[in-house]
C-alpha cells in the first residue's frame, strides 16, 4: 500500500506539473517590469534577471534561421530620441553556436554604451584612432596624471605600446620637409621607436661621458655623417648624445622635483622643505635666485644665451634673445596669466600686449602704467557709451529708463578679461626694454612665490641651455628597451629609446639630428608636452627678419649648434599647439600637432 500510494501520488504530482511545467511548490510567476519613460527599456529586476538565466536556451535550429525581430516599442522610442543603444546580443551567442556577446549591465543607463568593436582590417576611423592614442590626449597636460600613468619604473610592455603613426591629409604639411618646425614648448618625455637598435645610447664609458660634458661646456660643434653603419662603435655619436642631454637648473635640490611647477603640489607633498616656515632662509634663497636670474638676463641681452624659462607655481615665462622667432628685440611670453597679474604689471609701468586677443578681433590691449583710464580694460570709450544709449533719446524714453551705473559698465567690459584667465588666450607678450622692467617686477613681486602649500617659500625654477651664475648642471634621463613583439609572420624585434625630463627646444632638435644619422633616417617618436608652454608657439608680429649670415654672426657664441640656431630663428607656425607625433622616413619628416 505504501508503494502503491507513492506511485499514485507520483502520478498525481506529474499530472499537476503537466499544465504548467513547474513544480507544485514553486511560486507564481511575477509580473515583468513595466516600461516607464525615462528609464532603460532593457531594465530588469534582480529576481527576473536570475530567472532569465535559468531559462532553457533556444534550439540550434531556431538560431540557424534568424528572423528580423521588430524593435520593442520602448526601444524604438529611445532610438527616435537620439539615444545610442547597444544592439541585442546575437542569437548565436545565446544559443552557444558562436562567440557569446558581452553581457549588458541591466542596471546601466541608456548612454552607457559598451566598448566599440574592433574596426575593419584597414584600421578604425581617424576619430577613434585619436581617441585611443595616448600621445594625442588633449588634457595630458595635467602632467601629474601623466606622471602617474607613466612612472619611471613603467613595465617594458607598457612603454612600447606606442601607436602606429598614421597621417591624414590635414596632418601632413603641404610639402614634405627635411626639418621639423620649431617647437618652443617644453617636453616632459620623448619615446622613439625604430627598427634599428638603440643600444649605443646605453652604458657610456667614463671617457665618453667626460668628453660629452667638455663638448657642451665649450660649445663644440659636432657634425656626423648622414648615416652611421655601426652606431655602437661610434665614439663621436655617443659623446654627442651625452652633450645633447645636458641642461642647467636653479635652484637644485636632489630630493625635490623642480619641474614642472604648475600643478606639482601633489608631487611635492611630504617632501622636506626646511624653508617653508623659516623667513630668514626664504630671504637667502630669494636673494640667491635674484642673482641667478639677473645673470641669465645679462647673458641673454649680450646674446650669449639664446633663451631661458622661468617656471613659477602659477605661470611660465619664456625669454628669447633678439633674432630668434623672427624678432629683432628681446621678447618675453608669459602664460597663463590672470587679471590680477596683468593689473600688477600695468601698475609697474610694463607695456605689454595680448597677441591672441588681438587675433580674435578684440581691440589691442596695450598699457603704459600711468593712467587707469587707458588701461587694459578700457575697451569701450566714453563716446561709445553715449552712443550706445542714444537710441533711447530717439524714441523719447531716456528719462523713464535708468542707465546702468559706472560699476556695472566696468564689470561688463571686464567680463571677457576674467573669462580668459588661466587659458592660452591670456598669454602676454613683453618686448624690448620692457623685459628689463619685467625682470625687476619679478624680483620684487611677492606673488611670485607661493605663501602656503608644498611650494611655500620656494623660488621659481630657472631652465637654461647654457651655464649661468648659481646654476647646476643636470642630465636628462635616457634608457633603451629591446623587446619581442608579435607580428603576422611570428615575432620581430622592436627597439625604443625613452628620454625624460625638462626637454627644451635645443635638446629636441639635437637628439633628432643624432637619431637621423644613427637610425639610417627612419624612426617614429611620441612627444609629450607640458601643456602650459604649448602657447609659446604662436606667431608674433615680426618687425625685422635677420638673414642667416647676420644671425650666425650675432648669436654664434650662444652655445648652440649652427643648425639648431637656424631652426630656432624660424617664425613659429604651430600656433597654440605643439608637436605630438613625428615620423622620419627616408630622411623626410612628417608630423602631427
Amino acid at each position: 500500500m505504501r508503494v502503491g500510494g507513492g506511485a499514485a501520488s507520483g502520478r498525481g504530482q506529474r499530472a499537476r506539473e503537466a499544465p504548467t511545467g513547474r513544480p507544485a511548490g514553486s511560486s507564481a510567476p511575477r509580473v515583468m517590469a513595466i516600461s516607464v519613460p525615462g528609464y532603460s527599456p532593457s531594465f530588469r529586476k534582480p529576481p527576473e534577471t536570475l530567472r532569465l538565466r535559468r531559462k532553457r536556451v533556444r534550439s540550434l535550429e531556431a538560431a540557424a534561421s534568424p528572423r528580423e525581430q521588430p524593435e520593442p516599442v520602448p526601444r524604438r522610442a529611445a532610438l527616435a530620441a537620439g539615444l545610442l543603444l547597444r544592439p541585442f546580443p546575437a542569437a548565436a551567442g545565446r544559443g552557444g553556436g558562436g562567440p557569446a556577446a558581452a553581457r549588458r549591465n541591466p542596471f546601466a543607463r541608456l548612454d552607457n554604451r559598451p566598448p566599440a568593436a574592433a574596426g575593419p582590417p584597414d584600421g578604425p576611423p581617424r576619430g577613434q584612432q585619436e581617441a585611443q592614442d595616448p600621445c594625442l590626449d588633449s588634457n595630458q597636460e595635467n602632467d601629474l596624471l601623466w606622471e602617474e600613468k607613466f612612472p619611471e619604473r613603467t613595465a617594458v610592455a607598457e612603454l612600447l605600446q606606442t601607436p602606429q603613426v598614421s597621417f591624414s591629409k590635414s596632418d601632413i604639411p603641404s610639402s614634405e620637409s627635411t626639418e621639423l618646425p620649431v617647437d618652443w614648448s617644453i617636453k616632459t618625455r620623448l619615446l622613439f621607436t625604430s627598427s634599428q637598435p638603440f643600444t649605443w645610447a646605453d652604458h657610456l664609458k667614463a671617457q665618453e661621458e667626460a668628453q660629452g660634458i667638455i663638448q657642451h661646456c665649450r660649445a663644440t660643434e659636432v657634425t656626423l655623417p648622414q648615416s652611421i653603419q655601426d652606431p655602437k662603435l661610434s665614439t663621436e655619436l655617443r659623446c654627442a648624445f651625452q652633450q645633447s642631454l645636458i641642461y642647467w637648473l636653479h635652484p637644485a635640490f636632489p630630493w625635490l622635483p623642480l619641474f614642472p611647477r604648475i600643478g606639482a603640489d601633489r608631487k611635492m607633498t611630504g617632501k622636506i622643505s626646511p624653508w617653508s616656515n623659516d623667513e630668514t632662509l626664504q630671504h637667502i634663497l630669494m636673494s640667491d635666485w635674484s642673482v641667478s636670474f639677473t645673470s641669465l638676463y645679462n647673458l641673454l641681452k649680450t646674446k650669449l644665451c639664446p633663451y631661458f624659462y622661468v617656471c613659477t607655481y602659477q605661470f611660465t615665462i619664456l625669454f628669447r634673445a633678439a633674432g630668434l622667432a623672427g624678432n629683432d628685440v628681446i621678447t618675453a611670453l608669459v602664460s597663463p596669466t590672470t587679471r590680477g597679474i596683468r593689473e600688477a604689471m600695468k601698475n609697474e609701468g610694463i607695456e605689454f600686449s595680448l597677441p591672441l586677443i588681438k587675433e580674435n578681433g578684440y581691440q589691442k590691449k596695450k598699457t603704459s602704467g600711468t593712467s587707469l583710464g587707458n588701461g587694459e580694460e578700457q575697451v569701450i570709450s566714453d563716446d561709445d557709451e553715449d552712443e550706445s544709449f542714444s537710441w533711447l533719446e530717439e524714441i523719447g524714453v531716456q528719462d523713464k529708463i535708468k542707465k546702468p551705473d559706472i560699476l556695472s559698465i566696468k564689470l561688463r567690459k571686464e567680463k571677457h578679461e576674467v573669462q580668459m584667465d588661466h587659458r592660452p588666450e591670456s598669454v602676454v607678450l613683453v618686448k624690448g626694454m620692457n623685459t628689463l622692467t619685467l625682470l625687476n617686477f619679478l624680483i620684487n613681486s611677492k606673488s611670485l612665490i607661493a605663501s602656503s602649500g608644498p611650494q611655500a617659500g620656494l623660488p621659481p625654477t630657472l631652465l637654461s641651455p647654457v651655464a649661468f651664475r648659481g646654476a647646476t648642471m643636470q642630465m636628462l634621463k635616457a634608457r633603451s628597451v629591446n623587446v619581442k613583439t608579435q607580428a603576422v609572420s611570428g615575432y620581430k624585434d622592436q627597439f625604443s629609446l625613452e628620454i625624460t625630463g625638462p626637454i627644451m627646444p635645443h635638446s629636441l632638435h639635437s637628439v633628432t639630428m643624432l637619431l637621423k644619422s644613427s637610425q639610417n633616417g627612419s624612426f617614429s617618436a611620441g612627444l609629450y608636452t607640458h601643456e602650459p608652454t604649448a602657447v609659446f608657439n604662436i606667431c608674433l608680429p615680426v618687425n625685422k627678419i635677420l638673414d642667416k649670415e647676420t644671425l650666425q654672426e650675432e648669436l654664434g657664441n650662444c652655445g648652440l649648434h649652427p643648425k639648431t640656431l637656424d631652426q630656432l630663428s624660424q617664425i613659429p607656425t604651430l600656433g597654440k599647439s605643439s608637436l605630438r607625433l613625428v615620423e622620419l622616413s627616408d630622411f623626410v619628416y612628417n608630423w602631427r600637432s
